[in-house]
């Protein structure tokens, strides 16, 4: 179980880092001038190849999780409860990073550069709550 548990912080702390990237990438993106074509690519190609690796680092960090889950799921507390809650919000941020991907593709609603600025903030707020409640437990 030692070896599921370490893979899982391996595939999650890498999951992380692409989250807190990715965004950020978006920012650049939003401060490209209007007439920047190549460098406007160059950061949709670099937003698109780590999209696609981070969903594939997410994988095996959700399989992993379940995998453990599995095994304490009778005896869970309500950290574990609120974990699981953060780990579908993490989801579902991922899913948004991809979606805000298209829009940007597309020419469609593009925000500024400070929206996401605050935007790339989340998932550091995530994954300090979410390690607070795996080594401090608190309920």
């Amino acid at each position: 179980m030692l070896w599921v548990k370490a893979f899982h912080i391996v595939f999650v702390a890498s999951w992380f880092a692409g989250l807190f990237y990715l965004p950020r990438i978006y920012v650049n993106l939003a401060m490209v001038p209007p007439g920047s074509v190549a460098e406007r690519e160059r950061l949709l190609l670099m937003s698109r190849k780590l999209l696609r690796f981070t969903t594939l680092l997410a994988v095996p960090a959700v399989g992993l999780g379940l995998w453990l889950w599995l095994q304490w799921w009778w005896g869970a507390t309500g950290w574990l409860h609120a974990k699981l809650v953060l780990v579908l919000v993490t989801i579902g941020y991922h899913w948004v990073c991809a979606r805000m991907l298209r829009r940007i593709e597309a020419g469609q609603s593009m925000r500024s550069h400070v929206w996401y600025r605050w935007f790339n903030e989340l998932p550091v707020l995530l994954l300090t709550v979410v390690v607070i409640l795996v080594v401090v437990k608190p309920f």
